[in-house]
């Protein structure tokens, strides 16, 4: 096994108990001592692992044992490749563990002669202008305030620095930034790309269109570093999925190095001792900097007694243990991911349709709810037109979750009515479809299609009067899983984009958390049909009409 003395030094402190692991960095050395240093094929570039660490602190800050270790696997080289043997980076820790402060720094080593590249670019992508600029900010304040002469400009070596790009001339490798706007920012020739708060990231089209770019320059990497976030079904949650399996060995020769710190447990919260799992800041000795970071995070878990909104956004930034406010969503994302099962036999079975057709221009979504005593199932499928899909900034998978049959691209000027008649109707030869249940919105578009189909339907005067009608239903059935979407990852996202809005009467209200792109028509049909889900249990369930010869 090959090794190197601040890998060692670190993986020591943690097996000396100097240190506390989460789960995720326990697995991590596991992996690395089991699949990665084992190899005869890879070493430690130990030259440029201390000319890296030595600019880092001359220029930026001291050290600390986490950010050695993984200086050090950075130039893990792969000896058949001659290149680096890890080609991602996954660096995702709670808020203040100085993830913007180091990239920054690596950054700047990566275009110096140090480094030995040229031409060897770095892009720094985020969601927005202000935390693009971050880490780009702080690189530029740092060759400002060194290098600036007494006339208040910039020398002209051995770096040209603007507000916009970052020029090492000795290599000429430049440091930029990019929003994330896949129509605008084609990928180019970095060397390097730096994807900042991916938790922002609602799909992977940027970094798809960003990383396309790599491979012309040698030394390829790519650079992804976050807190954890809010928002669900997005590129964070893909990166962790995808990390756990590395980690749990099931990936051969994976080139991406997760260094993924957080709570085990939420209970952990109230334990000082544990926070460095989430932030490897925190780490005994503490320096001037940690000291400051601690003191900050006891004062706001202090605060939260009498400041108890401000608990998710605690939790899931400081500790990366992602936790929503229960009175502003449907349910907890885990309680959504939990209720991805697959559905029994339910064919011949009755259900009532539910159907969501508000704005015909962009979604529409349909479905049947089936119920055997507490257990519902809902099987969906929703329309979009294309033109909205071409025009509209939606990042979710929308074309591979149209190849995977969950909804389907209208190429029409509107989603004409006899899309969604054609839809229950085809669903009449598998199901007992007693009826469909409407919103009040097109019904004189709606209602002749249905009856000239055969369909009864049923229109609900006042939708948003059922909503506190159906709230306890709906949080008992995520509580306790009784409800089954199937695997449907477009359901999934439509539930997670409900907000719930406490009316002054303390009834609950279902809203979107975002009027385009955070769709809800899915959850809202299924609304529509939990209004009559009481009328499904008066049929002979479960076959009525499987003794019916015809």
């Amino acid at each position: 096994m090959i090794s190197n003395k601040y890998v060692d030094e670190y993986i020591q402190q943690w097996r000396d108990g100097k240190i506390v692991f989460n789960q995720e960095r326990i697995d991590l050395v596991n992996y690395l001592e089991k699949h990665v240093l084992v190899k005869e094929t890879v070493y430690f570039d130990d030259e440029k692992i201390e000319n890296c660490i030595k600019f880092i602190e001359k220029w930026y800050f001291p050290t600390q044992p986490f950010q050695r270790f993984i200086i050090a696997f950075i130039f893990l080289i792969d000896k058949e490749m001659d290149s680096p043997y890890f080609t991602e980076f996954a660096l995702l820790m709670g808020r203040g563990g100085g993830k913007n402060g180091f990239i920054s720094a690596i950054s700047n080593f990566l275009i110096t002669p140090l480094h030995g590249i040229d031409n060897y670019d770095i892009s720094i992508v985020a969601n927005s202008e202000e935390q693009a600029t971050t880490s780009f900010n702080e690189i530029y304040n740092t060759l400002s305030k060194s290098k600036q002469n007494k006339t208040g400009k910039n020398p002209k070596a051995p770096y040209l620095v603007s507000k916009t790009k970052i020029t090492n001339r000795s290599t000429n490798s430049t440091i930029k930034y990019n929003t994330s706007n896949t129509k605008t920012k084609d990928g180019g020739r970095e060397g390097c790309v730096i994807f900042d708060e991916i938790h922002f990231f609602e799909g992977p089209e940027m970094i798809n269109v960003k990383r396309g770019g790599l491979g012309k320059v040698p030394n390829r990497r790519t650079f992804y570093i976050s807190t954890d976030g809010h928002l669900r079904e997005g590129y964070m949650d893909s990166m962790k999925e995808k990390i756990l399996t590395i980690l749990s060995g099931d990936v051969e020769n994976s080139r991406m190095f997760p260094f993924y710190c957080k709570l085990d447990d939420p209970k952990e919260i109230d334990d000082a001792s544990m926070w460095e799992k989430a932030n490897p800041m925190l780490h005994k000795p503490l320096y001037d900097y940690a000291k400051e970071l601690l003191s900050t995070i006891r004062e706001e878990y202090n605060d939260l007694p009498f400041n108890r909104s401000n608990k998710p956004e605690f939790v899931t930034k400081r500790m990366n243990l992602p936790e929503q406010d229960p009175e502003s969503v449907v349910a907890p994302w885990e309680e959504i991911k939990a209720i991805n099962k697959p559905f029994p036999e339910l064919e011949n079975k009755a259900c009532i349709g539910g159907l969501d057709y508000a704005l015909v221009r962009d979604f529409a979504s349909v479905g049947l709810l089936f119920r055997e005593n507490d257990q519902y199932y809902w099987k969906t499928h929703s329309f979009i037109r294309r033109e909205f899909l071409e025009t509209t900034h939606l990042e979710p998978p929308i074309e591979q979750w149209a190849d995977d049959g969950l909804l389907t691209i209208v190429d029409d000027d509107v989603i004409d009515i006899s899309y969604i008649v054609n839809w229950f109707v085809q669903q009449q030869q598998k199901y007992y479809l007693t009826k469909v249940i409407s919103d009040n919105f097109r019904t004189d578009i709606v209602r002749r299609p249905f009856e000239d189909a055969g369909i009864p339907l049923e229109v609900i005067r006042n939708p948003t009067a059922i909503h506190g009608l159906l709230a306890p239903r709906i949080d008992t059935m995520f509580a306790k899983k009784q409800i089954t979407f199937g695997d449907n990852p477009l359901m999934r996202w439509f539930t997670n984009n409900v907000a719930v809005k406490m009316q002054p009467d303390g009834s609950k209200k279902y809203i979107k958390k975002d009027e385009v792109r955070r769709k809800t028509d899915g959850f809202h049909a299924m609304l529509h049909a939990l209004y009559r889900a009481d009328e499904i249990l008066e049929y002979d369930q479960p076959f009525i009409m499987a003794d019916i010869k015809f």
